[in-house]
């Protein structure tokens, strides 16, 4: 029989895909409030270039942008960010419909993990009606793509951002233990 153990905490980021009718400043002030600093924010890339699946709710010439936020969190605590950022997506929105997406997950060492409100084979249910999805798994000394990754993260500089969003993860880690 395996011992349980208390998990450590997990690094926060958050996805965002914007409109180009909000400021994404004011996005990212709200997210603030809620989570703490923003630790590191990666390039804006055209959403659009990927997928049209926002498009007939969001608009288009939509832009993307991931980011990290300084403090870590416990990963239990995914369900709760993710009701929370669908309210802060509505009250930015001001309108029926949507101008923000806001999609959190986290980081491990081993995984990255989206929150989401729909069930897929590969989706494991958390509470709270959100479901993680195992997005992108850690082996060969990077974050490898699986079947079902979102065609924006298959992209090498976005692997290369979370793998260095790993690396200042673990060394996090250790500032954690030894504390």
């Amino acid at each position: 029989m395996g011992t349980i153990r208390r998990q450590p905490p997990v690094q926060l980021f958050a996805a965002v895909t914007f409109n180009p009718a909000i400021e994404p400043e004011d996005v990212l002030k709200e997210l603030e409030a809620h989570f703490g600093p923003v630790e590191e924010k990666s390039r804006k890339f055209e959403f659009d270039a990927f997928t049209d699946y926002y498009a007939e709710e969001m608009g288009v010439h939509l832009q993307k942008q991931f980011i990290t936020f300084r403090e870590l969190i416990a990963a239990e605590k995914l369900p709760g960010i993710k009701h929370l950022t669908n309210q802060i997506e509505l009250r930015i929105s001001g309108s029926e419909k949507r101008k923000v997406n806001i999609d959190p997950g986290y980081v491990s060492l081993s995984k990255v993990v989206l929150a989401t409100t729909k069930d897929y084979s590969h989706r494991m249910y958390l509470g709270d009606g959100i479901f993680g999805d195992l997005h992108l798994v850690f082996t060969n000394k990077s974050f490898q793509i699986q079947p079902w990754t979102y065609p924006d993260y298959k992209q090498p500089w976005v692997i290369d951002f979370f793998n260095r969003l790993r690396e200042a993860y673990r060394q996090k880690l250790g500032e954690y233990f030894q504390d």
